[in-house]
């Protein structure tokens, strides 16, 4: 059994489609999946309905993103937030009502089943965003930081790479976990970018809503498996550039 995350989706079906084949996924395998299901391409609600029935063949753990809580507050308000509309928003709202309401239903089970963060046996954390407590996420004060903060990853790059964790100025938030994979943040908007680790943080955003690839990668060997870019997968759409 292998171990895989995968970085932002953002509506992009096909190249999530692509990232699992080319990293020849076994039924026993289990699939991490960082958050921002929606928002970008104009396959979100087929997104959708690829994951409930991924999860139904292979372990699946799925992270709460911050587009994905946009996309629920509206189906559930009706209520266009013109902050969601003006990233990505659009496109998830046509390919929602193009589905029709009838059909609502399981998806926001879906998105109110996702979970802020999870801790693997190996004590590896995954979320979407970050977290600014410094006892670690069981202490965090605001749950919408672990889908909206960016302070986690600026921290990380920030960060003297010569500092160990069991060194005095080692961030004290950093300490708790031996890695800790996040998206939220996209590494690049202009082209193809490849996963990076700063301290012991990985991000794994590779910019699938702009014009980068999806990317999904073996937590323990580190290797990783790129779409092609996503916009070229979508010709005639603009994503979220």
């Amino acid at each position: 059994m292998a171990k895989f995350v995968i970085g932002d989706i953002h509506s992009g079906l096909k190249a999530l489609e692509q990232v699992l084949e080319r990293a020849g996924i076994q039924e026993d395998d289990h699939l991490i999946f960082l958050g921002d299901y929606v928002d970008g391409w104009s396959d979100a609600y087929e997104t959708i309905e690829f994951l409930i029935a991924l999860d139904k063949k292979y372990r699946c753990t799925f992270l709460r993103g911050n587009h994905d809580e946009l996309c629920r507050e509206w189906m559930v308000t009706r209520k266009e937030n013109p902050q969601w509309l003006a990233h990505g928003g659009v496109a998830t709202r046509d390919s929602y009502l193009k589905a029709g309401e009838s059909k609502w239903e399981h998806h926001l089970a879906f998105y109110e089943s996702l979970l802020n963060n999870f801790r693997d046996e190996n004590n590896r954390l995954y979320l979407h965003a970050g977290f600014t407590n410094l006892k670690g996420v069981e202490h965090e004060y605001f749950e919408q930081l672990f889908y909206w903060d960016r302070t986690l990853w600026e921290l990380a790059k920030a960060l003297n790479p010569i500092l160990t964790p069991e060194d005095a100025a080692f961030p004290k938030r950093l300490v708790h976990y031996n890695e800790i994979f996040i998206g939220h943040t996209p590494l690049s908007k202009t082209g193809n970018v490849t996963p990076q680790k700063k301290a012991n943080v990985w991000n794994m955003d590779t910019g699938a809503a702009f014009r980068g690839a999806l990317t999904i990668m073996n937590v323990d060997t580190k290797e990783y498996w790129q779409s092609d870019a996503v916009y070229t997968l979508y010709p005639g759409e603009n994503g979220r550039n």
